[in-house]
């Protein structure tokens, strides 16, 4: 099997899509691996240790991809890498096909068979494969790092012999993997934590790790298949908005993770929620790449309120954290390889709830049937 690593391309991408470690493990098992000159250095992994770990380094775009049977990327590659992949090769990456359903019909027009990261089912046996779970993990830890940045003021309690300063409040919307550890990430820097999310399942997780759960009675448990949230209805939205207000208004630093797949982040936090704030605070988006989950937030920019709050609306933060980002991503890469690949070739059975799951177009044709949804194509 041949494997081919192309620099990824969007232009604020510092990740890459297998590491050295995993490079020599696919060598060792048979494959050829081919790594486009410079892929991996903005994430701290030289060519030098590729070609340590048996991967052949290239310069040519099109000689990286003209034999490859697997591509393997972090983001979307573009269209130039799509187009000078072979017919029956196939794609692997974070694809986001929902995000643009246009561009998975570029992927079935090229008649490659693409696989998506993001669509992995959340199943006990593909925890390991769970790239949405391992940059979640990074993007709530680097979201309490920025929003302590920010913060005019220290986040643990300090005695000292000019007095006391007591410690930062800090609340978390959204207790999935990210809102997880950024409550983890936030008590360990000494502040006192609270975190709501409208899934009563997650309580007991959110006081483990010693943060106060807040809880509002929407009259309905919005976790839906998969362990992911469910949209809200207005009427319950409206609820939401106005229970959070107050204690948005108490905090010094929001972190906002809430994400339905598919629509719009839901906002959580209204222009009066943030007018409830005290000058200083800081309010850290993480849902700003589908919109925000506040009403003011600015994609890629950190604008400040009219009342002197911070709203910083930064995406991709896994990226900022690239050599352990890019680590955890190809060792997800390489266990659902384990899945996919028998005797050094890609082999896909769609009867496997992983595989079934993970292919969004095979051999040209569509078989996601949310993609096809929405882009009004009936499944064949």
């Amino acid at each position: 099997m041949n494997v081919s690593v192309p620099r990824e391309a969007a232009p604020n991408e510092a990740r890459v899509a297998l590491v050295p470690e995993t490079v020599a493990k696919l060598v060792k098992a048979g494959a050829a691996v081919k790594v486009a000159r410079g892929a991996g250095e903005r994430a701290a992994f030289p060519d030098e240790l590729y070609a340590q770990a048996g991967a052949s380094i290239v310069d040519d775009p099109a000689a990286l991809l003209s034999d490859a049977d697997l591509v393997v990327t972090v983001g979307r590659p573009s269209g130039d890498t799509v187009n000078a992949m072979r017919s029956d090769a196939a794609l692997l990456a974070l694809l986001a096909p929902l995000g643009d359903p246009a561009y998975v019909k570029s992927l079935a027009d090229a008649g490659i068979t693409a696989l998506s990261m993001d669509a992995i089912p959340r199943i006990t046996r593909a925890q390991s494969m769970d790239a949405l779970s391992s940059q979640s993990n990074i993007a709530g830890y680097k979201a309490v790092l920025l929003g302590a940045l920010a913060l005019p003021k220290f986040f643990p309690m300090l005695t000292t012999a000019a007095g006391t300063i007591p410690p930062a409040k800090v609340l978390i919307l959204g207790a999935g993997v990210a809102g997880l550890q950024a409550i983890a990430t936030a008590r360990r820097l000494g502040g006192v934590v609270s975190a709501y999310d409208t899934r009563a399942v997650v309580k007991e997780q959110v006081q483990s790790l010693g943060a106060t759960f807040l809880e509002i009675d929407l009259g309905v448990d919005a976790e839906a298949a998969g362990g992911y949230a469910k949209e809200l209805t207005p009427e319950q939205l409206d609820k939401q908005r106005q229970f959070t207000v107050d204690a948005i208004g108490a905090a010094d630093v929001v972190i906002t993770t809430a994400l339905v797949p598919g629509r719009p982040a839901p906002v959580l936090i209204t222009e009066e929620a943030v007018a409830a704030m005290r000058p200083g605070s800081v309010i850290v988006d993480l849902a700003a790449e589908a919109g925000g989950n506040c009403a003011l937030t600015k994609r890629d920019r950190t604008i400040i309120s009219p009342n002197g709050v911070q709203i910083i609306g930064q995406t991709n933060l896994p990226s900022t954290m690239p050599y352990h980002a890019s680590q955890l991503y190809s060792r997800n890469v390489n266990a659902l390889l384990g899945v996919l690949v028998k005797d050094n070739a890609l082999a896909l059975d769609m009867d496997d709830e992983i595989v079934r799951g993970t292919t969004i177009v095979l051999n040209g044709q569509i078989t996601h049937k949310p993609t096809l949804d929405a882009l009004g194509v009936a499944a064949s």
